[in-house]
């Protein structure tokens, strides 16, 4: 086989040319670029590291500004609360004050009215005394015949009234 043959006089040269391509492609790519690309991830997972580690302080800062707004929310609805909680007591106050005035009006009213009933049922009991005296003594004429003074009337009138 003539291929085999011309092995041993094209190994020496293929070696070499082997050994210059690599040794070129080692030093152009292997030295001068690889290096480079190396360098270019590592800026970039530094720049990923330093975005992830900035976007999670972001994060906390977010979680605490929350924190304090949810805070201060908390606060405000209990002030509020207590305003409104003073609010209705006041007004309850003041109601009851109202009310308690309308009362005693209504009371003294109540008052001045029992005693004007009062004065008018002893007024009335007087004139009903006066007339039943008088009918006494006109039924007293007419049936007995007999005439009886005003007083003693009045007081048969009040006998009667007292008893039943």
């Amino acid at each position: 086989m003539p291929q085999i043959a011309q092995l041993a006089d094209t190994y020496a040269s293929q070696v070499f040319w082997l050994l210059i391509f690599f040794g070129f492609t080692f030093f152009v790519i292997g030295r001068g670029m690889v290096p480079k690309v190396m360098d270019t991830v590592a800026l970039r997972d530094k720049q990923i590291a330093d975005d992830l580690a900035a976007a999670q302080a972001a994060r906390d800062a977010a979680d605490e500004r929350e924190e304090a707004w949810r805070k201060r929310e908390l606060d405000n609805h209990a002030r509020a609360q207590a305003v409104i909680a003073k609010a209705k007591s006041d007004g309850s106050a003041k109601t009851e004050k109202k009310v308690a005035a309308a009362q005693k009006r209504l009371d003294k009213k109540l008052a001045e009215a029992e005693e004007r009933i009062a004065e008018a049922r002893g007024a009335a009991m007087a004139e009903v005394e006066t007339v039943a005296a008088d009918a006494a003594q006109h039924i007293v004429a007419r049936l007995a015949g007999a005439k009886v003074g005003g007083k003693a009337a009045k007081a048969a009138v009040k006998e009667a009234l007292a008893n039943g």
